[in-house]
């Protein structure tokens, strides 16, 4: 799945599965990761359940988190090491971390927010696993989550088969399409959209 660009996967889905642009990689150029979302909820201020959820994803994971909170962070550069070191693939959080050059420089990927130096609490334990929403997007356990320099795109489980199917067939027809033949039929498109634009308004 990490041989499938975003984009691809943007052009196959419904707009509802893409995570608002604010959901950005914070450093540059991630690498584009891909798996099964291992889902948190944190309430704003309180990091306690990212900070459990480090130790119970599968490898190859991708811990997806409900914040929303644009006050505190809810990790940095220990918590992402020890992730790295436990095969999480990345972070996805609708929220904020700290020690960026911390995590850049370990090469761990994170989309998120932004950045703050503040630290969360850690009071509610919440259950993992559950159904959430980050960036706009209703996120269930088990989902693909694939992230890269692009943005972030959920593919719901339940249609996983046949989204991949569809994102496969678009991006070996893309990969076919040289630059001219791309051009062609772009022009004889807009040109249409235009004519049948003007005949509409004459």
């Amino acid at each position: 799945m990490a041989d499938l660009p975003t984009t691809t996967l943007a052009d196959v889905l419904d707009r509802r599965q893409v995570m608002d642009a604010a959901i950005r990689p914070l450093w540059s150029p991630p690498p584009r990761i891909a798996g099964p979302a291992f889902t948190v909820r944190c309430p704003p201020g309180d990091n306690l359940m990212l900070h459990a959820a480090i130790y119970r994803a599968e490898p190859g994971s991708v811990i997806v988190v409900e914040s929303g909170d644009l006050d505190y962070a809810l990790a940095g550069g220990n918590v992402c090491a020890v992730a790295q070191r436990n095969g999480v693939a990345g972070f996805v959080l609708d929220g904020l971390i700290r020690d960026i050059g911390e995590i850049r420089e370990m090469g761990f990927p994170v989309w998120a927010r932004g950045v703050i130096p503040i630290p969360g609490g850690k009071a509610a334990a919440l259950p993992l696993n559950v159904p959430i929403r980050c960036g706009g997007v209703a996120v269930q356990a088990g989902d693909l989550v694939v992230a890269d320099e692009e943005g972030v795109v959920v593919v719901p489980s339940s249609s996983l088969p046949e989204a991949l199917q569809a994102a496969e067939a678009k991006f070996q027809a893309d990969a076919a399409l040289t630059l001219d033949d791309w051009e062609r039929a772009h022009r004889a498109k807009i040109d249409g959209l235009l004519e049948a634009w003007q005949g509409e308004h004459a």
